[in-house]
């Protein structure tokens, strides 16, 4: 079988070009470094080394040592995580829905830690189907989703109303020019793929035709491509950012219709007890800093 002394032996050969330097350096006597080297020859197939006239790589030898080091540094990061893991305690996994604003995703996840929490936080930005799917089967602790959603006998907490803002192409002052382009009612709405949040997608469209009006949409990654449609003059978009905005580009709240980012919080109460420390309360604390921003 292959093993970490064999690589250890192969490099330290190639590179000190001497068996009792390599010996040495891999803290062994030369009899069983050689022993170690035939091994690793026959596991491998080739011969590794000339050994005539001093011990120089072979064009396999060559070709194979930097396989060797890169195995040798992932034996050494995977030692190094596992160290670090063992030292740092219980981790506490959040997933955030991309449409909460960086800055909130921030405070929500230094939240736990603020409050006294000794935990490692490790975070986590998905698509809502896939946040839920991660907490039902405990690959996370707790997420942040868009409302309404199917929650499949998760708990959640409050549904916190964030505002949001319509972004529109600037229009020229002389609603006369022709070259000014559509209306912003009449430019197709950017929204994320509908999978990822189906209530919560469809409820936003049937909120945006309430007013009467004919709503089309256009699928976008992300918010920064919709920004991009939006500078275009392609598109419009909400969103709950505060501060994302582009060069003739026109921000507004959105009030008629009001168009709120729903969020709550969701964790597996059958996990509760399970290393994850008390989910409901650190929901909450989760939650506070949510409807502290809710209420700006």
């Amino acid at each position: 079988m292959l093993t970490e002394r064999h690589l250890e032996i192969f490099v330290a050969l190639a590179e000190e070009e001497h068996f009792g330097a390599a010996a040495q350096r891999v803290g062994i006597t030369q009899p069983p470094l050689s022993q170690g080297l035939r091994r690793l020859e026959a596991l491998l197939g080739v011969r590794l080394f000339e050994r005539e006239r001093g011990v120089f790589l072979t064009e396999e030898g060559a070709l194979l040592l930097p396989h060797a080091r890169r195995a040798l540094a992932a034996l050494a990061e995977l030692r190094e995580t596992g160290a670090r893991e063992h030292a740092g305690g219980r981790r506490l996994r959040l997933g955030l829905a991309p449409e909460v604003p960086a800055p909130l995703a921030a405070d929500v996840a230094a939240a736990p830690v603020r409050a006294g929490d000794r935990a490692r936080i490790s975070t986590v930005t998905a698509p809502t189907a896939t946040l839920l799917s991660d907490v039902a089967s405990g690959r996370l602790d707790l997420a942040v989703v868009r409302h309404p959603s199917v929650l499949h006998g998760l708990a959640a907490g409050q549904v916190i109303l964030l505002p949001t803002w319509i972004l529109a192409p600037a229009r020229p002052a002389e609603s006369g020019d022709s070259s000014a382009g559509p209306s912003p009612r009449r430019l197709p709405v950017a929204v994320r793929p509908r999978g990822e949040a189906p209530a919560a997608h469809d409820l936003f469209v049937d909120t945006l035709a309430s007013r009467g009006r004919r709503v089309e949409t256009v699928v976008v990654t992300d918010e920064r491509a919709g920004l991009a449609l939006v500078a275009a003059g392609q598109a419009v978009l909400v969103t709950a950012d505060e501060a994302l905005t582009a060069s003739r580009v026109e921000r507004r709240r959105a009030v008629d219709p009001p168009l709120p980012l729903r969020l709550r919080v969701v964790w597996n109460p059958r996990r509760s007890g399970s290393g994850s420390g008390d989910p409901a309360g650190t929901a909450q604390l989760l939650e506070d800093v949510l409807a502290r921003k809710a209420a700006r």
